[in-house]
């Protein structure tokens, strides 16, 4: 069975009139210490009965701690990942103040074997970037959601 992601990609027109987009930086130990590869457009999973677009605002609610704001809104389609999961994005134009991020926490056994749990953000935190950066930081495969952006901001 096919695993299914939705994720919301927030855009704006940054200070010196380009596009921004809003991406996120996964919390805990693993990427803790990565930052080019490592940042994500906000996204989680979500069942075959649930509406795609419904499951991208519920996710983007978890990972940053508030609703998607309202704003015109495109469907950029879907993407294969490497993962071999299948990701669908929806960006809408809108501001939001990246330093309020509060989002949900997981639990990991950290240090490894050493039986201590430890509680870790899903989204340490998240920034706006133009687009060549976010190229750059975006992990494997999210990329091509760029190019599929509206042309004007």
């Amino acid at each position: 069975m096919v695993t299914r992601s939705a994720g919301v990609l927030l855009t704006r027109v940054g200070p010196d009139g380009g596009m921004e987009v809003l991406l996120g930086h996964p919390g805990g130990p693993f990427f803790a210490r990565r930052d080019d590869g490592a940042w994500s457009i906000p996204k989680g999973e979500y069942l075959p009965e649930e509406e795609p677009r419904a499951a991208a605002a519920r996710e983007f609610t978890e990972e940053l701690g508030a609703p998607p704001p309202p704003g015109p809104e495109w469907d950029l389609g879907e993407v294969r990942l490497p993962s071999g999961k299948r990701l669908t994005v929806y960006a809408v134009r809108a501001d939001f103040d990246a330093s309020e991020v509060r989002g949900n926490t997981f639990e990991l056994e950290w240090p490894p074997k050493s039986g201590r749990r430890q509680s870790f953000p899903e989204i340490d935190r998240a920034e706006w970037f133009d687009l060549d950066t976010a190229r750059r930081k975006l992990a494997r495969g999210q990329a091509e959601f760029l190019d599929r952006l509206p042309q004007t901001p």
